[in-house]
């Protein structure tokens, strides 16, 4: 890989949202070091159609219909600058069979260098790192179009089993993974399994912006609990195992169980919400998360141990721990690094005494040692972690 002045970052997801997201949060630690674009979501002109109809607040109308700035600048943390562009609209060709898919995804992505070569001119940006978030359909024809320096593929999930990338994801990730300088995977587990196709394959884990989610601990202090609350943040879908968390809360009704964020999977909902004592309240920007979570005692992370959780390293894991909050998982992945600090509980009786045993675990010194491993996992950390392992390539 040639040396870099500028990293030009290809999202898969969205830069502004109510959660965190691993990829924004390493750009905002880059861009202390590297003047950074962040090519945002690459919006369809079905996801206009939605957005027109009211059906998608999410989306950038205004932007997308040319009646706003598509290139604006990010301050992020420490007075740092993103240049966040928004590319102009693509083709929706999920839907069609791989060779249109195919045919009409080259297009998209050429009508997206166009515009993006025009961007970097503009930002006086030559000769990035390009690295892409999870994108090999735009990925692979836009390797070698950018004159970049280097690529380097950042693999935070299984695209065999992304619900939105699986359809034709696979067939363009394995080229891919064999023409790309580098694959940083955010798990071991996705280490391995790129590897075996990119021996350039390294692992920088998931962080956290601790400073934010300790904001929590330091309100819970003040103003400690008045009720066991037991917490769960971020996306509810199938992921969840429902048949534990319904044992779970039918036999601990003196416990209020509360889930912060969207709800992809209905029967949650029909199922859950019955109960008095579960309550599910809506997405919250990230600077309102702390308030919320000084509430909790317990951060679980109830997921159904199958293929795709096996590969995922939750963001969530170090938010909860920066919190000071003991925190309860299921044993979906490979948790070593949180051995002595986290309970792990497979069956929904065991789960269930093990949220016992966190509800009481409030000594200052369990605290401090959860809150301790949080620190050390920083996205400012990973960010260091992830630059040797492109420095050294």
């Amino acid at each position: 890989m040639k040396p870099f002045e500028s990293i030009v970052c290809v999202g898969q997801v969205a830069w502004a949202g109510d959660f965190q997201k691993a990829i924004v949060q390493l750009m905002t630690e880059l861009a202390a070091r590297h003047p950074v674009l962040y090519v945002d979501y690459q919006y369809t002109l079905k996801d206009l159609a939605l957005g027109l109809a009211g059906r998608a607040s999410y989306v950038p109308v205004a932007v997308l219909l040319g009646r706003g700035n598509a290139l604006t600048r990010q301050t992020v943390a420490g007075g740092h600058t993103v240049y966040v562009w928004q590319p102009p609209l693509m083709l929706p060709v999920n839907f069609l069979p791989p060779r249109l898919h195919d045919w009409f995804s080259r297009q998209n992505a050429a009508r997206l260098v166009r515009h993006l070569r025009r961007v970097m001119q503009q930002l006086n940006i030559s000769k990035p790192l390009v690295i892409n978030g999870l994108n090999p359909v735009f990925g692979l024809p836009m390797l070698g179009e950018l004159s970049e320096a280097g690529t380097v593929y950042y693999c935070f999930d299984e695209i065999a089993k992304s619900a939105w990338m699986q359809r034709h994801g696979p067939r363009f990730e394995g080229p891919y993974l064999r023409r790309v300088n580098a694959v940083i995977t955010t798990s071991e587990t996705l280490r391995h399994t790129k590897q075996a196709t990119q021996p350039n394959t390294y692992c920088v884990k998931n962080g956290v912006n601790f400073d934010l989610f300790h904001q929590a601990r330091q309100l819970a202090r003040s103003n400690p609990p008045a009720a066991p609350v037991v917490g769960y943040l971020g996306t509810a879908d199938n992921r969840l195992d429902l048949p534990l968390l319904l044992h779970c809360a039918l036999t601990m009704p003196d416990v209020t169980f509360q889930f912060i964020g969207e709800v992809h999977e209905p029967t949650l909902t029909q199922q859950l919400s019955a109960l008095p004592n579960v309550q599910f309240l809506p997405p919250h920007q990230p600077d309102a998360l702390p308030p919320l979570l000084a509430r909790w005692l317990v951060g679980i992370i109830p997921f159904v141990c199958n293929d795709h959780t096996y590969m995922i390293y939750p963001l969530k894991i170090n938010e909860y721990l920066a919190a000071g909050l003991a925190v309860v998982a299921t044993p979906f992945s490979l948790l070593a690094d949180f051995d002595g600090v986290i309970e792990v509980a497979g069956s929904p009786e065991q789960f269930t005494l093990a949220l016992r045993r966190a509800l009481a675990d409030i000594s200052p010194a369990r605290v401090t040692a959860r809150v301790e491993l949080a620190r050390r996992n920083t996205w400012a950390h990973r960010a260091e972690e992830f630059e040797k392992i492109v420095a050294s390539g």
